[in-house]
């Protein structure tokens, strides 16, 4: 009997994913826990493994289309059964492919003996009106075109019974003169997957929470003296010491003194949450774009812990193999880009916190220390904040602390 495979639920508050690479074929033969697909949604990219062993009899959905929770991905059948995708569409009842959205193709009636997906691709020809209504293409390739430039009427389909693919399309913007561009020069990228996550977070996040920015100077000598002591310790641990895990302990001390910081603001009820958990987001660059793991329950966890916890996760990151509950649930966030960090930058609050806190480069320069000139390693630290849950006197007074912990980092201890 053909299993149906839906969507599940993959996470808090996700109700849609992007396909983003198919690991089977139709015909294959898969095991129970066999990773059928890549799913991207606005948390993390995570792969769908089999509910059980047998043989995918029908895929649904192509690279670059958002499929719905509970949206059916894949049609599995017994491994002694019906293999063919044409004749198990004859038979049963298929559902509708995730990438179908014209009305015309929901209410239209299919010919009998005619595939699901033809329907679709036939319908998406016909309804389309871009000039290319004798084509056939699916909803994704269209839009893959119009992104690319790419004239439909001008393109050789070598998909079934004509269909263009997305190959097609690769081929004809390399090969055809008549593609309509800006510029000679100019490229266009697709805005989807992971850069269209952050394109979208951070456009809420800048029309939702009124910004203000508060920049503080810390005087790093003693932390840098400490870190570098604290390497061969590490080496010994097999861990990877950075100044993270000491400005993570000083801002869950911040934000322990200051609850308005680790808040929420609950739009709907209109109340504002404390949150009484300390998980510390850590921003981190990939190739794919920005991501955020997150250091779970940091008040608990010793400087040690924290530092293993962070390589963990960055390692994770870079690998584009992040865990899904390892990129939610944080109460606050900090953002470093390290020895490139820059002098001083006003970061985009990780929505739906009320604050995120900025580390910028450390550098070495001369200051007044009892009216002598030393060195000092100083580091601008910037926070900025969502005013209508923190006002400006509670972002200077956390501050000011996290400042006091950074430059007294012995403090951490105690």
């Amino acid at each position: 009997m053909p299993f149906e495979f839906k969507l599940p639920d993959i996470g808090e508050g996700v109700v849609e994913g992007e396909i983003i690479n198919w690991l089977v074929k139709e015909g294959d033969a898969v095991h129970e826990d066999q990773p059928l697909l890549e799913i991207m949604t606005d948390k993390a990219t995570v792969e769908i493994p089999s509910p059980r062993a047998g043989v995918i009899m029908r895929r649904i959905g192509n690279e670059g289309d958002l499929v719905k929770v509970g949206a059916t991905l894949v049609v599995i059948g017994e491994k002694d059964g019906e293999t063919s995708p044409v004749a198990h569409s004859r038979e049963t009842p298929t559902p509708q492919a995730a990438d179908s959205t014209s009305p015309r193709s929901e209410s239209r009636a299919q010919p009998q003996g005619e595939s699901k997906e033809a329907s679709v691709q036939t319908v998406a020809a016909e309804a389309s009106g871009d000039g290319s209504e004798r084509k056939l293409a699916t909803p994704a390739t269209r839009r893959r075109a119009r992104e690319m430039g790419v004239d439909l009427s001008i393109v050789t389909g070598t998909g079934p019974q004509g269909r263009i693919t997305r190959e097609d399309l690769e081929a004809a913007a390399t090969e055809d003169k008549r593609i309509s561009a800006p510029a000679a020069a100019d490229e266009r990228i697709p805005l989807k997957g992971l850069r269209k996550r952050i394109a979208d977070k951070m456009v809420r996040s800048k029309q939702t929470a009124p910004h203000y920015s508060f920049v503080e100077e810390v005087d790093v000598t003693s932390l840098v003296q400490l870190r570098n002591e604290a390497e061969t310790l590490a080496k010994e641990k097999h861990v990877k010491i950075t100044y993270l895990p000491f400005i993570i302990k000083a801002v869950v001390a911040g934000l322990k003194k200051y609850p308005p910081m680790n808040a929420i603001l609950d739009e709907q009820a209109q109340e504002i949450v404390l949150r009484k958990q300390y998980h510390i987001g850590v921003a981190a660059a990939t190739d794919q774009g920005l991501v955020v793991p997150v250091v779970k329950g940091a008040d608990a966890k010793t400087i040690w812990e924290i530092a293993a916890e962070i390589q963990r996760l960055a390692e994770d990151a870079r690998r584009g193999k992040s865990k899904l509950e390892d990129l939610q649930g944080s109460t606050f966030t900090i953002t470093s880009l390290g020895p490139l960090g820059g002098i001083l930058a006003t970061p985009i609050i990780n929505y739906p916190e009320v604050a995120i806190l900025g580390v910028h480069k450390i550098r070495l320069i001369p200051r007044y220390i009892d009216d002598a000139l030393q060195p000092r390693h100083m580091m601008y630290i910037s926070l900025s904040l969502d005013h209508r849950v923190v006002d400006g006197v509670i972002g200077a007074h956390f501050a000011a602390e996290v400042k006091r912990l950074l430059e007294s980092p012995a403090l951490l201890f105690l």
